[in-house]
């Protein structure tokens, strides 16, 4: 019943020969790896500009000279990207990147950095486009968590699904989104043109705050750093490398220069309307308005085309999160596959999903967006610092891996990547500086927890194999017959197979009854006698011998572990096998019905008993 239930919900099982099926090429990579990338020109410029909401109408003036700034170190990173993704075709990104050539420890600080970024890039994502819904419904504002939360459970059902088809859902909003943002940017910029500077407003944007503070240089590098969250989602395609069909690299790099080019084209063309048109960030407080929803009205004015793009903004920023359901379980896997992550987050599910990463995903963004009231400023502070730290250790392996392996372009290579190194080091350093009491604190806090986290369980790994680690012949010597205990309630078909079973493999077998009631063991003793003892004399066979054990507060675990043990005192030099016989019943009913002593007993006796002992289930499966 649960199979077929699954298999409406998400699909028939794959197999393993069919995950090359589920490769991408360049049309569904852009939208399954670029969604984060893209979608923040919805909330980098806006991020900017509410950063400078004290300066007024003024803040419109600067925003794209810093957004010029931010471009050009897209470019960087582009580049740079590029020489990763030829030199680890593999994937992996910062995290393989690092480990190989500035070693483990490193390797794990770029892990826990991508890991918290991709957590806020679902988080940030999924925030930003209910906004964008409050913004052209406000009556919608009340119901914010759990739109987020609603929209959050949608993802986690889409990517259980597969990888495939995931991007194939999100395609179409996601070319609708860049098309009519592309559109306004082209009228509005024809406006511009065509006025001289002045462009005609079709409606005018929302009032500028009164201006309560200077543009400073202070200001300008705290909106710098906001901005920056605009190119969070660049290093995902070097991480999902082997997610695309052969040619894979080739696949790679043309799906990262289609994401920076758009990009990079309506960064440009929203910072640039911004500037002329004269649109400033609202206050979230009161009237909240954001910015692309004001570009819209003011360039074509509030008829279907604004509604279109709107809703084409609410998919792709909800839908972003989907790059971090993408790259965030692989990820997971690489780690669990060097025993940094349980051994679990590197197991495909019944659709060639990493399901444990998945879902792990969604609980710790649904933790955010709950604490953070899914308000996207909130959450902003602690977003880019893991992704910048990320591009700097990438970077700076880069230039080790370079010099490592030279090649004939290897010094071009080595002086973009080196470039990239510098570029998004300082940047680090000033998001750092500039959001440090806003939040970014936490956002280091988090991944120092992460990268302790992945050391503990790697030294857990490494102690278990240093336990079982065997350097010798296997010691396949003659050994004496095991001691065989079983556990008997009372007499029946269960019993007697069991017992049936325990006198196979040994001749020694000692049968424990442990007596919580007087009555029921004297019932017990008397069908021993009818139903064991007089058919084996009959026979002339040797007949096993019943201990019967008191337990005045009704205990059983503790009983048979003390005999248990007991027996191994008196014979330590063989093993003692606990036979257990079991009902099995495949009803859903079952459970409610039946004792589980069985499953407590195997726990009580592997946790307390040693080498020497032996569980050996007999099933009795019940029709």
């Amino acid at each position: 019943m649960l199979g077929k239930l699954l298999n409406v919900l998400l699909g028939p099982r794959r197999t393993t020969s069919e995950l090359e099926g589920e490769k991408i090429g360049v049309f569904w990579g852009v939208p399954t790896l670029g969604l984060d990338a893209l979608s923040s020109a919805a909330y980098g410029p806006e991020a900017a500009l509410t950063v400078m909401l004290g300066a007024g109408l003024l803040a419109s003036q600067f925003i794209f000279p810093i957004f010029c700034v931010i471009l050009a170190l897209l470019t960087v990173l582009f580049a740079s990207y590029l020489q990763t993704i030829s030199a680890y075709p593999g994937g992996g990104g910062s995290y393989t990147v690092a480990s190989e050539n500035l070693g483990p420890k490193a390797g794990l600080f770029a892990a826990a950095s991508l890991l918290l970024d991709y957590i806020l890039t679902a988080a940030v994502g999924i925030s930003a486009g209910i906004e964008a819904l409050d913004s052209a419904f406000p009556q919608f504002t009340p119901y914010t968590i759990w739109l987020c939360l609603g929209v959050l459970l949608c993802l986690l059902f889409v990517n259980l699904r597969g990888i495939g088809e995931a991007g194939r859902w999100f395609a179409t909003p996601t070319y609708i989104f860049v098309v009519t943002l592309c559109v306004m940017i082209g009228v509005g910029l024809y406006n511009v043109i065509a006025s001289g500077g002045h462009p005609h407003m079709v409606q005018p944007p929302a009032a500028p705050t009164k201006a309560t503070e200077a543009i400073g240089w202070w200001l300008l590098i705290r909106a710098f750093a906001s901005g920056c969250t605009a190119m969070t989602g660049v290093e995902a395609v070097s991480n999902g490398v082997l997610i695309f069909k052969k040619p894979g690299v080739r696949n790679a790099k043309w799906t990262l220069g289609v994401i920076c080019l758009i990009l990079g084209v309506l960064l440009a063309g929203i910072a640039l309307l911004a500037h002329y048109y004269g649109v400033v960030a609202t206050s979230p407080d009161s009237h909240y308005e954001s910015i692309l929803s004001q570009l819209i009205r003011v360039t074509m004015g509030r008829g279907w085309f604004y509604y279109l793009t709107i809703m084409s903004i609410l998919a792709v920023l909800c839908l972003s999160a989907n790059t971090a359901f993408a790259d965030f379980p692989r990820l997971c896997q690489l780690l669990a596959r060097d025993q940094y992550l349980p051994m679990a987050f590197a197991d495909l599910s019944r659709r060639l999903v990493f399901a444990v990463g998945v879902s792990v995903l969604t609980l710790f963004t649904g933790i955010l967006l709950v604490v953070f009231g899914g308000i996207t400023d909130r959450l902003i502070p602690l977003y880019a610092v893991g992704a910048f730290l990320a591009f700097t250790f990438s970077q700076a392996g880069m230039v080790v891996h370079w010099v490592k392996h030279p090649a004939p372009r290897s010094k071009f290579s080595m002086v973009m990547n080196g470039a990239g190194c510098i570029a998004t080091g300082f940047t680090v350093l000033v998001i750092f500086a500039a959001k440090f009491v806003e939040g970014a604190w936490i956002s280091f806090l988090i991944i120092f927890i992460f990268f302790f986290t992945f050391l503990a369980i790697k030294r857990l790994y490494t102690s278990l194999q240093r336990q079982v680690k065997l350097h010798r012949p296997a010691p396949l010597e003659p050994r004496p017959e095991p001691l065989v205990v079983l556990t008997m309630g009372n007499w029946n078909k269960v019993t007697s197979m069991a017992l049936n079973f325990g006198c196979q493999i040994s001749r020694e077998v000692f049968v424990l009854h442990i007596s919580t009631d007087e009555a029921e063991t004297e019932k017990v003793k008397a069908d021993w006698e009818k139903f064991v003892v007089e058919p084996t004399k009959a026979r002339g066979g040797d007949c096993p011998q019943l201990d019967v054990v008191t337990s005045p507060y009704r205990e059983i675990n503790k009983p048979l572990v003390a005999y248990v043990n007991r027996l191994k005192k008196q014979h330590p030099h063989r093993d003692v096998a606990v036979v257990m016989p079991e009902l099995i019943s495949t009803h859903w009913w079952s459970p409610i019905f039946q004792r589980h002593w069985g499953s407590t007993l195997k726990k009580t006796l592997l946790e307390d008993g040693d080498h020497g002992v032996v569980l050996v289930s007999v099933p009795w499966h019940l029709k």
